[in-house]
């Protein structure tokens, strides 16, 4: 319960640090699950579901250097860029991973008129709080 409210508290503190006249708005993030991997001491799972109204994206950003992600879309689509990859939309049911280390350059609702949703599953330290750090430009 403690990791959802720093979760969603630093996510606000991102989106409201980088918004501006010209920037999409935010999404929402809500940590569904994290749970201790029994078979690998120090590692965790972390189910976050990410939410983007009509228009919405995220400012590039990072995630733990010890996080390995699998993300699956739930609802419409989402345009994604991981640094070194081309820039695509993904639909309902298509997925897409970013691997430890990955820079999270484009993360955005694909729609302008439609809900975005998507799973995405971090395997990580266990001891690991912040799961997104925005980009400095």
């Amino acid at each position: 319960m403690v990791t959802r409210y720093l979760l969603a508290a630093a996510f606000a503190a991102l989106s409201i640090g980088t918004a501006s006249a010209t920037e999409p708005p935010p999404g929402k993030v809500t940590v569904v699950f994290d749970r201790p991997i029994p078979n690998i001491p120090g590692k965790s799972m972390k189910g976050v579901v990410v939410e983007y109204g009509p228009g919405a994206a995220s400012p590039s950003h990072t995630h733990p250097k010890t996080a390995f992600i699998y993300a699956t879309v739930l609802e419409g689509a989402f345009r994604i860029k991981v640094k070194g990859q081309p820039e695509k939309i993904y639909h309902v049911g298509e997925n897409f991973v970013e691997e430890p280390g990955s820079v999270h350059e484009v993360s955005a609702n694909a729609s302008d008129t439609d809900l975005a949703r998507l799973l995405a599953v971090f395997v990580l330290d266990t001891g690991e709080q912040t799961l997104v750090t925005p980009i400095k430009k």
